[in-house]
């Protein structure tokens, strides 16, 4: 049996994502560049994404509700 190709496509998307965050440190990760949000920020919300299309979506369940108030879309204000 072989993996569906949209799992391919986020394994190989999370891997680049690191890579290119590599050496980023957490303070750094936290600083915003108005408009832009801030890396830390981004990481949230593609966690809300991911929660939102595999987890809520596929399977019925919502296993962490503080990533819906904290990272979803039009809330990069509170972070």
């Amino acid at each position: 049996m072989s993996t569906h190709h949209l799992v391919l496509q986020l394994r190989f998307t999370r891997r680049e994502f690191k890579r290119a965050l590599k050496g980023v440190t957490e303070a750094e990760a936290r600083k915003r560049f108005k408009p832009m949000n801030c890396i830390s920020w981004n990481v949230g919300h593609l966690a809300w994404q991911e929660q939102q299309y595999y987890v809520l979506f596929g399977q019925k369940k919502l296993l962490l509700p503080e990533i819906n108030d904290l990272f979803a879309y039009g809330n990069s204000q509170r972070a």
